[in-house]
């Protein structure tokens, strides 16, 4: 009944020359379209203060026009991923791309408050089931020795995104306003989404593809029950804590993201724009730091399938050592550099994380799978990090509340300890049940 993803994808035919240039083409497009996304929801960042002078908003519908696009992402994840493994995920993705992108646009072209809020609202349902869709494409085409570093890279992607959407968003509004900010962001999706139209299909995939997990895509995933579904995506405790630490230890990057600026505003003193650039050189620091983690965790795991786990462990815990001293320290460049290494490896887990929930699933939910662990990393991590960070800052200052975050991955390392300790067990639980089903 189930499937140990690791070995099955690990013999993906390279007959064909063009097989592993392709699967290079398709992780490129995918990731191109997931840069969009984040460019499309952070752009609205950038032109705040002229959507405020332009229709006299307070900052409560400020902020609701980015919280309606988080809510959708929250709720409709798990939703449309399920439907998207059983509809067709490059049919699905194309969709997707085609409504957050028409739906930046509607922001662009947008009149009033009302329709400015409708429109992000379609955003956020645009971008709900990308990223678990979009790394189940690519997951499905590689061998399972890359995994961490493929998911790593692709997760990294939503960070960069966020950088070039406020930077490239605030630079076209500067010069030409904020409808066309919105406008740029827009058109970039339309032109990503017809290159991936026309490049990437189901067909082509498939030929990558060994012929069990194609099987398996085609039967299982149309024909799988809810509640075979939820067997499946919850089967065994390491999984389990797989999604809690995953979303557990990015609760740091949110958290430090969104109140880095008014760190420095407040604390060394610079202003509101410099603050801003400043802060993105953190955001860049915890992208590098999940693409590197990746690719070390795979090197690292080469001949130990408990290692993943370590590495999960390790940066948890580096993280925690330099952020508790990071923020002790006296303010001055030596703070932000300790800092700045803290958010190295802030996101370091996410690799190892999205790997480890690979393998303990069967391909035919990978969409599904990777939506649960979205919404794991959104509910314990993301979304609740910088409103607990700003209640915390009322009653003890902003520098106290940050240094309360660090304590976060040193939970989330607990998590992945109890793991390491169930995922031998787990794994040959997982062989057995495939070899008693036939698969």
């Amino acid at each position: 009944m189930f499937t140990h993803a690791e070995p099955t994808t690990a013999d993906v035919s390279t007959t064909q020359k063009d097989v592993r240039a392709y699967a290079w083409v398709v992780f490129a497009l995918t990731v191109g379209l997931l840069l969009s996304d984040y460019m499309s929801r952070q752009v609205l960042n950038a032109v705040f203060p002229m959507l405020k002078a332009t229709w006299n908003l307070s900052d409560t519908r400020l902020g609701s026009l980015s919280s309606v696009v988080a809510l959708m992402v929250g709720v409709l994840t798990f939703p449309l991923s399920v439907l998207a493994d059983r509809w067709g995920r490059v049919k699905s993705i194309v969709l997707m791309a085609a409504m957050w992108s028409l739906a930046t646009l509607g922001c662009a072209l947008a009149t009033n408050y009302g329709e400015m809020l409708l429109a992000r609202a379609f955003v956020g349902i645009g971008e709900a089931a990308y990223g678990s869709v979009g790394i189940a494409v690519v997951l499905s085409i590689f061998p399972a020795r890359l995994r961490s570093t493929l998911t790593a890279a692709f997760m990294a992607g939503g960070a960069f995104g966020s950088v070039l959407g406020m930077a490239l968003g605030g630079a076209v509004a500067a010069h030409l306003g904020w409808r066309a900010a919105f406008g740029a962001m827009a058109a970039l999706g339309i032109v990503l989404l017809v290159l991936y139209r026309f490049a990437v299909t189901e067909k082509r995939l498939a030929r990558l593809q060994p012929a069990s997990v194609s099987r398996q895509a085609q039967g299982r995933g149309v024909c799988m029950s809810l509640r075979a579904l939820m067997k499946g995506l919850f089967s065994t405790k390491s999984v389990v804590c797989a999604y809690v630490g995953s979303g557990i230890h990015l609760l740091v990057p949110a958290a430090v993201w969104a109140w880095m600026p008014s760190f420095l505003n407040r604390y060394y003193g610079m202003s509101t724009g410099k603050a801003a650039m400043s802060a993105a050189m953190f955001v860049l620091a915890t992208a590098f730091g999940m693409v590197v983690c990746g690719i070390l965790t795979d090197r690292l795991s080469k001949h130990g399938r408990e290692r993943k786990w370590s590495t999960a462990i390790a940066f948890c815990l580096i993280c925690f050592v330099l952020l508790t001293i990071g923020f002790r320290m006296p303010a001055g460049p030596a703070q932000l550099v300790v800092i700045g290494a803290g958010m190295f490896f802030s996101a370091g887990a996410t690799g190892p994380s999205g790997a480890m929930v690979a393998n303990l699933t069967p391909p035919s939910i990978h969409a599904s799978a990777f939506a649960t662990l979205t919404l794991a990393n959104n509910l314990l991590g993301l979304a609740p990090a910088a409103i607990l960070t700003g209640i915390v800052a009322d009653r003890v200052g902003l520098l106290g509340a940050l240094q309360f975050v660090p304590f976060a991955p040193l939970v989330a390392a607990a998590a992945f300890f109890i793991g390491k300790r169930n995922y031998g067990v787990d794994l040959d639980r997982v062989s057995a049940l495939r070899e008693q089903a036939g698969c």
